[in-house]
């Protein structure tokens, strides 16, 4: 199932300039997704870091991902209507810089839930190449 940004909204409570994903190409609610960020030079934030030469922050891929593991969250029909907060990063690693140009894909996997926690693991991708990956925690509230 693929969803453009209206679907996504529909989901997730992100709207611009924080809503970092342009398409989630594959969603299985509860269990996994995949989406994609086309990186941009209009992005606000590429006029302060750094103007000589423009990388995406890691705080932003993290997010992105983080973004599509509340789609995977959300798109359960119990949660409707909630929001996923972080509860936690845990093994985090950056690898790549992106930049303008870049499209990043977004992998998330829901590992465990229990209540209202969830534990996801993430991927983010350059023409395959690992950018980010990393453990995060959400709260579902």
């Amino acid at each position: 199932m693929e969803l453009g940004v209206k679907e996504i909204q529909e989901i997730i409570p992100h709207r611009h300039p924080f809503l970092l994903l342009d398409k989630l190409e594959e969603l299985e609610p509860g269990k996994r997704a995949v989406g994609v960020k086309c990186v941009t030079y209009r992005e606000d934030f590429f006029a302060g870091h750094f103007p000589q030469e423009p990388v995406m922050p890691g705080v932003l891929i993290v997010e992105a991902l983080a973004q599509v593991g509340a789609a995977i969250i959300l798109s359960v029909p119990e949660n409707k209507g909630k929001t996923a907060f972080f509860g936690g990063l845990n093994q985090v690693r950056f690898r790549r810089k992106v930049v303008p140009g870049d499209t990043l894909r977004l992998e998330c996997e829901i590992t465990r839930v229990k209540g209202p926690v969830g534990v996801g693991q993430g991927k983010a991708t350059v023409n395959g190449q690992v950018a980010a990956s990393g453990e995060m925690t959400f709260i579902i509230q």
